[in-house]
């Protein structure tokens, strides 16, 4: 069987297994030589390095975090006494998978972190007309299965069908029949608006359709495989603690302020509840109103887990862990500041690494596995810690809108260059083989024409060859090779050597 058609999920004997073990250590292996993966070491996690420190994490020391984390849970999901044995072999859960998996999972993130990715999905779709825009998901599938080179294959890595199954987080495209979703809970991915269903997330664009659904043969649609979701929870797992140790390093969360929102709310929750969702909105509210509308959140969205009981103890346990341990004392770059830190990152990656169970059947928003009850409230405290006193911080988000403005000159500045007929053909030579690859994928679209997934006319197969060779383009570049080719396509000769002879 060819190595690209195999899937985790079928019945192997030991003979087998050790076989498909070999075979997947190989993909691990093209994943971790790979360029793509090297860049990650200079794409931003969540703040940049240059402005809080060399040990800010990066996309790819984020990378690492996660692969070790997801090893863990997959070696014991499968040791021998584990309760969970029987069921991670019925699914599918090679550590090797996983780790390949884990490895490869953020390739697809563009310059930037999350805001380069929401700018060129709006830039994509409004400026350059793609239907299925720019996701960083399926940037990464497209990554591995079309744009990375491996010697063994034409395109992408020859991966095995199991990796990049396990690859897919979200394993439909932007164009996934909505319809078919009924009233009910959606899967995480997915929002229901007055419009209808909106598809924010997603694996694969039109073009890398077909190979999707032929890595995920034998799946039931729109779920994950299992070494997929036991990815993907690493993924919350790691960032949640790491983006927390990050800030603090950087003296970005002060105690004052994560303390007072804490103790607000433990001491004020029943009299929040009487508050409407505006009032808890308003700049005006009082303490403890962004957890009570956090609270309410996760009942709408999560409600087959969410619980009063179970988000006042996690609550408690991040105020006395976080509030009144860790942040007690500011990072002043010591060996004990280091030490306190370490400690606190070691402790609850352990304790949320081991908090891994399997999910309740039929839930749409949880995958395979997923965590326990208490650690899962603990997980979304954690994540607002961040998400309320770092990322709505007035001066983070003055940055990014100047860094927003980066990545659209340099979309719209080389979108220019290739329809410039004069001086086209001096275009660099990536780009020019992005674009044709790209369009070689809309002009097969015609042929195979995957379920769903709009099926261009002729006329149209250049132009959006040319919008995707342009996105494939821009989202793989490092934050200073942006910054290099936005100046130097504004015409500002700062950095023009910066770019080098990588673009």
């Amino acid at each position: 069987m060819d190595r690209a058609a195999r899937h985790a999920h079928e019945p192997r004997s030991s003979a087998d297994v050790v076989g498909e073990h070999s075979q997947y250590r190989l993909d691990l292996e093209r994943v971790r030589f790979s360029p793509y993966f090297s860049r990650l070491s200079a794409v931003t996690q969540v703040i940049g390095q240059p402005g809080a420190g060399p040990l800010i994490h990066n996309r790819l020391t984020h990378s690492i975090k996660v692969t070790a984390v997801a090893r863990a849970i997959a070696v014991k999901m499968t040791d021998a006494a584990s309760p969970t044995r029987d069921f991670a072999l019925a699914h599918g859960c090679d550590a090797v998978v996983v780790q390949a998996a884990a490895s490869a999972h953020d390739l697809g993130h563009p310059p930037f972190g999350h805001l380069g990715e929401r700018v060129l999905d709006r830039l994509a779709r409004d400026t350059l007309g793609l239907p299925d825009g720019f996701e960083g998901n399926a940037q990464t599938y497209r990554i591995v299965t079309t744009l990375d080179v491996s010697e063994v294959a034409p395109r992408g890595l020859n991966l095995t069908a199991a990796v990049r199954s396990a690859v897919a987080k979200y394993p439909w495209t932007r164009h996934v029949d909505v319809a078919a979703l009924g009233d009910g809970p959606l899967p995480r991915g997915f929002r229901r608006t007055d419009r209808g269903v909106e598809v924010l997330k997603f694996s694969a664009y039109g073009i890398d359709a077909a190979d999707l659904s032929e890595a995920r043969e034998g799946h039931p649609p729109l779920r994950q495989s299992l070494e997929c979701s036991i990815m993907d929870i690493a993924d919350d797992i790691a960032y949640s603690i790491h983006d927390v140790d990050d800030f603090h390093r950087a003296g970005l969360l002060g105690q004052g302020a994560v303390a007072r929102e804490f103790r607000g709310w433990i001491e004020s929750s029943l009299q929040l509840r009487d508050l409407d969702d505006e009032e808890l909105a308003r700049r005006s509210a009082p303490p403890g109103s962004a957890l009570e509308a956090l609270r309410r959140k996760l009942h709408a969205s999560d409600p087959w887990i969410a619980g009063d009981e179970a988000f006042r103890a996690a609550v408690g346990v991040v105020a006395d862990d976080l509030v009144d341990g860790l942040l007690a004392s500011p990072f002043d770059g010591s060996i004990a500041a280091e030490r306190a830190l370490s400690s606190f990152t070691n402790r609850w990656i352990d304790h949320l690494q081991s908090s891994v169970v399997p999910a309740p059947a039929g839930v749409a928003r949880a995958g395979l596995v997923t965590l326990d009850e208490r650690a899962w409230h603990e997980v979304e405290i954690l994540k607002f810690v961040h998400r309320h006193f770092i990322l709505d911080r007035s001066d983070i988000v003055m940055y990014q809108r100047g860094l927003s403005r980066v990545i659209t000159r340099a979309v719209k500045g080389l979108t220019a260059w290739l329809r410039d007929e004069d001086d086209r053909d001096r275009v660099p030579l990536r780009l020019r083989e992005l674009v044709e690859i790209a369009t070689d994928g809309y002009a097969q679209l015609r042929t195979t024409r995957p379920d769903g997934v709009p099926v261009p006319e002729a006329s149209e197969v250049r132009a959006l060859g040319v919008g995707r060779g342009v996105v494939d383009y821009v989202a793989s570049l490092s934050d200073d090779q942006a910054l290099a080719v936005s100046e130097a396509i504004d015409g500002r000769p700062d950095r023009l050597w910066d770019i080098g002879q990588n673009l």
